[in-house]
């Protein structure tokens, strides 16, 4: 029997490397599922509870392999789900192809059900987006959007009608009208000219005060990055999706920045004379240096993100790794032990005493950096984290403490929230042998990340490695949302929209095979990891933490003090009880009797 256009589809895209796909099924794609049932390929499709996890997960499995993420939904709603995760991909510079069904191309454009003019939906997200129209256009469509994927790192579409998976493919022919593509795509080296590299050293070379910034395109330059630190005598901190680029055991490392970060990186920034950013677009320009204090050096993959958040006097295009080899003959090495990197490894002292002691004081019941704080110095080797974008953020950027072969990321750029379950799901589905640890906030489990729990239970059997841990911090509350209601506007915690309903999350994840631990004491905290982490199933960690320790920024601007006390005398509902949390976070390591 002749392939149909759903079996070539899958075919080609074996022939591209693909090997996982996350998704939902519906009619609009029975024609693609069938095709995946009757060919033998090298697939595992792995089926999500919503097609939002879908794209999370797709997105994800591109940060922690390499690899091009691939999900796939039916017409209509499940078409338009997918557009979370795939803007997450978009925000992060992520390679994703996403695969969406169709309603019969006699019916497109006539109001039928479920038809969706989905390239006009798609092309604010994709770079590449087209709908099949024929037989021998789906072969070109389908090698341009995985070239452009994974060349551009960015998202790519393809809408296949469902009456046309099912016809009988046809090859394109040698006639006017019709193109032959092809398979395959080998990434260039990209490296500046000599003479750029040289403009951008004599920049290095003249700093006494040499701050480096460094994001998710400096993941695979780690010996690169610290080469380059030691020859200039520079301090490094680490933008949020950079997180594991460094070892946070190197002195000279500061920790994330911004409203998330550290003091030392803040100070870092605010003292340097010279600014190295590393594959980072980094949002917050305010945690950089201001305007006129630094002469800048950029180094990025893209061109469009270069001298975006600082003006840089030497921007470079090219790959971190290879750039960074390329001009590490050109510096000069400075005088080691000097004031300016030894100011930097001081501070770094001061500010992992500063984050035990926040870690430690008292809280009503729980303090939930002590949650971060204690699975820091337990987290398994290969260990990869995910984290939702809520307050339980704040505490993975400042409390974990990185290590070598370790990974971590989370949704950065968009900053949604759902997405540490299915990022953890992904992680696994990618690395079985791997354990796995996500960090979550009650208000994105009740949202998305609850249902997918079940996604856990239907694939545990398959990861050699049982280690999967989704660690909730519950407090019933949209902590992050409420802080900055506090902080940023000056008002009151709205209880209307701020309040959740306090769930057993753990009894839920009993319900469906997994191990529930649950911990409303603070001194249980570490043997309650230690439980978690020798488990033989996967498990969901419950901390009833507090919602009223506040997530202290590296410094506090007029504008947040006053808007803070002004929010004081509208009458907070919590008012007595974070003014106390507040002062024992400011006053930990002085405060008599602050730890618990």
């Amino acid at each position: 029997m002749a392939d149909a256009v759903a079996d070539f589809f899958w075919k080609r895209l074996a022939e591209w490397g693909v090997k996982t796909i996350f998704g939902y099924p519906g009619d609009g794609i029975n024609g693609l599922l069938g095709a995946l049932q009757r060919n033998d390929l090298p697939f595992e499709f792995i089926q999500v509870r919503h097609e939002e996890m879908a794209a999370f997960m797709a997105t994800a499995y591109a940060k922690f392999t390499g690899e091009v993420g691939v999900c796939l939904a039916t017409s209509g709603p499940g078409a338009t789900h997918l557009l979370t995760g795939m803007y997450d991909a978009y925000s992060d510079h992520v390679p994703l192809l996403a695969i969406a069904g169709q309603q019969a191309r006699n019916v497109n454009g006539a109001h039928y059900q479920q038809e969706l003019d989905l390239t006009s939906v798609y092309k604010d997200v994709a770079a590449y987006v087209q709908q099949a129209a024929s037989p021998a256009s789906v072969r070109h469509i389908v090698d341009r959007a995985m070239r452009i994927a994974k060349a551009e790192r960015k998202v790519a579409a393809i809408i296949l009608p469902n009456d046309l998976q099912d016809v009988p493919y046809e090859a394109p022919v040698r006639k006017h009208g019709n193109t032959f593509s092809g398979v395959g795509w080998t990434a260039p080296k990209v490296v500046p000219f000599e003479a750029d590299l040289r403009r951008a050293a004599d920049v290095l070379n003249a700093g006494e005060k040499v701050a480096i910034l460094v994001g998710a395109g400096a993941l695979h330059a780690t010996d690169e990055v610290i080469a380059v630190a030691n020859r200039l005598q520079a301090g490094v901190a680490k933008a949020l999706l950079g997180k594991a680029a460094l070892p946070d055991d190197l002195p000279f490392v500061t920790g994330t920045i911004g409203l998330l970060g550290s003091k030392p990186s803040s100070d870092m920034m605010a003292e340097c004379d010279t600014l190295l950013m590393i594959g980072s677009g980094f949002p917050w320009a305010e945690f950089l240096p201001q305007e006129g204090q630094a002469r800048g050096v950029q180094i990025d993959l893209a061109p469009e993100m270069l001298s975006l958040r600082y003006p840089m006097e030497v921007p470079l295009q090219g790959e971190s790794a290879e750039t960074l080899r390329a001009l590490l003959p050109l510096l000069e090495q400075k005088k080691e032990g000097g004031s300016w990197r030894e100011g930097i490894e001081n501070g770094v002292v001061s500010w992992w005493k500063e984050a035990e002691d926040r870690a430690m004081a008292k809280a009503n019941p729980v303090n939930p950096q002590r949650v971060t704080w204690e699975l820091s110095p337990r987290m398994p080797d290969r260990v990869i984290v995910t984290s939702d974008s809520g307050s339980c953020a704040n505490w993975y950027a400042r409390d974990l403490k990185m290590r070598r072969g370790q990974m971590c990321s989370l949704s950065g750029g968009l900053a949604s929230m759902g997405a540490a379950v299915p990022y953890a799901i992904a992680a696994k589905v990618a690395h079985p042998d791997r354990p796995v640890i996500a960090l979550v906030g009650d208000g994105a489990m009740q949202m998305n990340n609850m249902a997918e729990l079940i996604t856990v239970a239907k694939y545990m059997h398959r990861w050699p490695n049982k280690t999967w841990i989704c660690c909730v911090f519950n407090n019933e509350d949209l902590n992050q949302v409420t802080w900055e209601q506090r902080v940023m506007e000056g008002n009151p915690k709205f209880e209307a929209s701020q309040t959740i309903p306090n769930v057993p999350y753990h009894k839920f994840a009993e319900l469906i095979g997994l191990r529930g631990i649950y911990v409303d004491d603070p001194a249980r905290m570490g043997a309650a990891w230690d439980e978690a982490l020798a488990s033989s199933v996967p498990v969901v960690l419950e901390v009833k933490t507090d919602p009223e320790v506040p997530p202290l920024p590296p410094f506090f601007t007029f504008e947040q003090v006053k808007n803070y006390m002004s929010m004081l005398g509208k009458g907070d509902p919590k008012e007595r009880h974070l003014l106390v949390d507040t002062a024992r976070q400011v006053l930990s390591s002085v405060l008599p009797g602050s730890k618990s």
